[in-house]
């Protein structure tokens, strides 16, 4: 038979209070109370957001006060301002005497070409000036034999005139005192009128004879003035085959080889002048209004910022872009190469004392319209009005104040929810 445990049964005194369980039940419960309490307004936003991010993933901007610039940065390329392409007056063969890269002075002989046909020309054309003069002096000394000629004829009929006069002046007296007839009177007189005709008609040939020799000369002096032109055209043609340098520069590339045969017009060399450089910038086609000769900008070399100025816009879109040209507005750095990359900016407006926040990709993915304004761990979705943009900062005319915080990353993976819940 077993017997029961009533005689192992000892009487224990309960304790008064609550026991080591109940407190620590209690304790959770408070603490799930205060817990409770203390989430309650997470578990508020919780409940009224319709997303949810996390803060790492977001980029976050503050709205600030201060002056804007609304610039644009483009590539540039700098380029000499002066950079000119000697062609080939002629056709013949050509003698290099430079090589691509080599330092050259104003006037110093980098090419010569070979052109017979023009060297030809050019002796042609000094053998008929050559003949034109000798009959001008021909001319000339006709000329004076002919005034001789007729000054000879002038005297002689001035004699006979003489001698005639004096015949009538006998005859005249003979006739008075009766004693010479009548018909030989007037005979004496008729030769008289003859010798004055003759006289007269002499003085206006020889005249004539003297504007007629003027008139050839001239003429003939304006052949050898034409002739001389064609000789100092034909003398520029053949000095132009003498490639020379036309300032101080380097030469930069070689179109053609050493006894190459040249056409007319061919590209032969290029010469950079190294003393003065330009950029040439490469402007998107919608900022293209905005852009004008005098705007500022800032090209970047070797880390530092030089200021220069845009001198000329071209007025044709080429791969929806336009070219421009823009100059240093002091001395130029040292270092720079022909061709060499640089980063420009162009400062298209300059605003002060505006609300800003830096630029992101909230800007485009919200069309300047509206961004999430951050607020006790909440993104909410207000409208905004842009202004000026620039390439690192975005001017903001109505919708935010100064001190508030944006999201600036993109806003489409929040598909235009009005309130998201941004976790830490």
């Amino acid at each position: 038979m077993i017997p029961d445990t009533s005689s192992m049964d000892v009487p224990v005194a309960r304790r008064r209070g609550l026991g080591a369980r109940g407190k620590i039940l209690s304790a959770a419960g408070v603490a799930g109370v205060l817990a409770l309490a203390a989430l309650s307004p997470a578990i508020g936003r919780w409940a009224r957001a319709e997303k949810a991010v996390d803060l790492a993933r977001l980029r976050v901007g503050a709205v600030s006060r201060g002056d804007l610039l609304r610039d644009l940065s483009v590539q540039g390329t700098i380029v000499a301002a002066f950079h000119p392409r000697l062609f080939s007056p002629a056709q013949g063969i050509v003698q290099v005497m430079t090589r691509a890269g080599e330092v050259v002075s104003k006037g110093q002989l980098l090419a010569l070409v070979d052109s017979p046909e023009l060297t030809s020309r050019l002796e042609q054309e000094q053998a008929t000036l050559l003949a034109l003069r000798s009959d001008l002096a021909r001319d000339e000394i006709a000329g004076r034999q002919a005034r001789i000629q007729n000054a000879q004829n002038i005297e002689l009929f001035e004699v006979r005139h003489a001698a005639a006069g004096r015949d009538l002046e006998r005859s005249q007296r003979l006739f008075d005192e009766g004693l010479l007839n009548k018909t030989d009177y007037e005979k004496a007189r008729d030769v008289v009128t003859v010798a004055t005709l003759e006289l007269q008609n002499a003085r206006r040939s020889a005249e004539l004879a003297a504007e007629t020799l003027e008139v050839e000369l001239h003429n003939r002096r304006l052949q050898i003035e034409r002739q001389e032109s064609v000789v100092r055209e034909q003398q520029r043609r053949v000095g132009q085959l003498r490639i020379i340098a036309p300032f101080d520069g380097m030469v930069a590339t070689l179109d053609v080889d050493d006894r190459d045969a040249v056409a007319v017009n061919q590209p032969l060399l290029t010469v950079v002048d190294l003393s003065t450089y330009e950029v040439e910038l490469s402007i998107p086609e919608n900022y293209a209004d905005d852009v004008e000769p005098g705007t500022p900008v800032v090209i970047h070399f070797q880390g530092r910022e030089y200021p220069g100025q845009v001198t000329a816009i071209s007025p044709e879109v080429r791969e929806s872009e336009v070219e421009g040209r823009a100059v240093f507005s002091g001395q130029a750095p040292a270092g720079l190469k022909q061709n060499q990359r640089v980063s420009t900016r162009i400062v298209l407006d300059a605003r002060s004392n505006v609300l800003k926040v830096p630029r992101g990709p909230f800007l485009e993915s919200g069309g300047g319209h509206k961004a999430y304004v951050l607020k006790e761990g909440l993104a909410l979705l207000r409208p905004i009005e842009v202004g000026a943009v620039s390439v690192s900062e975005v001017e903001i005319v109505n919708g935010l104040e100064e001190g508030e915080e944006i999201i600036l990353s993109d806003m489409a993976p929040f598909e235009g929810a009005a309130t998201v819940l941004v976790r830490p």
